[in-house]
């Protein structure tokens, strides 16, 4: 195994714990996002990077990144159980039904009313 690979997996290392971290929240959540940099800053020490530098042959400006930590299991919680309709109230064909036949007895009996007191 060479120096590269061995960097390289424990950047590797170094990104998952922070990976994990993120999706635990609390006071770990906060060192997730020093130790994902951490990673990237351990991949950049890699020794065929350093000689590349050394020599001329690699950027040496580069602005820093932003590492980025992803969150192991959702953010949101498990959602609740939805309640179990127990007598939730009558049917809401019932109640248009009752609201219809309401509304033709007003009718009717407006109806009837005005006949027994015609204004002409």
């Amino acid at each position: 195994m060479t120096a590269d690979q061995t960097i390289e997996r424990a950047a590797n290392k170094l990104q998952q714990l922070a990976n994990q971290l993120a999706g635990e929240g609390g006071v770990k959540a906060k060192l997730a996002q020093p130790l994902a940099q951490d990673a990237e800053l351990v991949r950049k020490m890699k020794p065929s990077l350093i000689k590349a530098r050394a020599k001329g042959e690699a950027p040496t400006n580069q602005k820093p990144g932003q590492a980025t930590v992803v969150p192991s299991s959702p953010q949101l919680g498990t959602r609740p159980k939805p309640k179990k309709k127990s007598g939730g109230g009558p049917s809401p064909w019932l109640v248009a039904g009752a609201a219809l036949a309401a509304g033709i007895f007003v009718a009717k009996w407006i109806d009837w009313r005005g006949h027994a007191h015609p204004r002409d």
